[in-house]
């Protein structure tokens, strides 16, 4: 499977944190900010450098930089948006795309009400970042959305993953990489991830 668990021991703490049911809104924010950075440092080990001559305090040598910033992250609202800040923390020049799509109740299957992406996306690594890869009807008509529109080198990124999303999420898009915290046991009867953490967009947002 085209997966990454990352398991860095600060993003397990963290993510234990964000599973407790007493944890507040506010400090749950915090800690999808802060597992975004360590999540989004793995996304983005592969990025291309090149040299440039640079002039240190003492002397001029050659160093490394990022080879252009040809690079979008695409949230799927609304709980994407809560990854985004940190992934921006660690590249402030990316663009931001947004793919907006609510879960049919019966059905699960994913609807969409929104897209906007940069035009030039066919151009860009696209990273993808949602919460939950549950059911992974969302993320798979996301990324076909995205697919249709040009782009063609993209991750993914989430918290938490189900085994079932995994497994559909590979079916439908073997190209694409996963990256996430953690893979849990099972989904429920509803689509949600056990044990994990609830849902991450009302945790997020105070909505629930």
């Amino acid at each position: 499977m085209n997966i990454t668990v990352v398991e860095h021991p600060l993003v397990q703490h963290k993510l234990t944190l964000m599973r407790r049911k007493g944890t507040s809104t506010s400090h749950f924010r915090q800690l999808v900010n802060e597992i975004a950075m360590l999540l989004g440092y793995e996304v983005l080990a592969d990025l291309e450098l090149t040299i440039r001559e640079i002039e240190t305090p003492l002397e001029s040598m050659e160093a490394p930089v990022l080879a252009g910033k040809k690079l979008c992250f695409v949230s799927i609202l609304r709980a994407g948006n809560g990854l985004l800040d940190g992934f921006l923390a660690l590249m402030p020049s990316a663009r931001v795309g947004h793919v907006g799509l609510y879960r049919e109740p019966d059905t699960l299957a994913a609807v969409e009400y929104y897209y906007k992406v940069p035009p030039d996306i066919g151009e860009r690594l696209a990273v993808v970042v949602d919460p939950m890869l549950g059911t992974a009807n969302s993320a798979i008509a996301a990324l076909n959305r995205l697919k249709q529109g040009g782009a063609r080198k993209i991750k993914f990124a989430c918290l938490l993953a189900a085994p079932e999303g995994v497994d559909a999420f590979n079916k439908a898009h073997p190209d694409v990489p996963v990256y996430t915290a953690a893979v849990d046991r099972e989904l429920n009867h509803h689509g949600y991830i056990l044990p994990g953490l609830g849902d991450a967009g009302d945790r997020i947002y105070g909505t629930g």
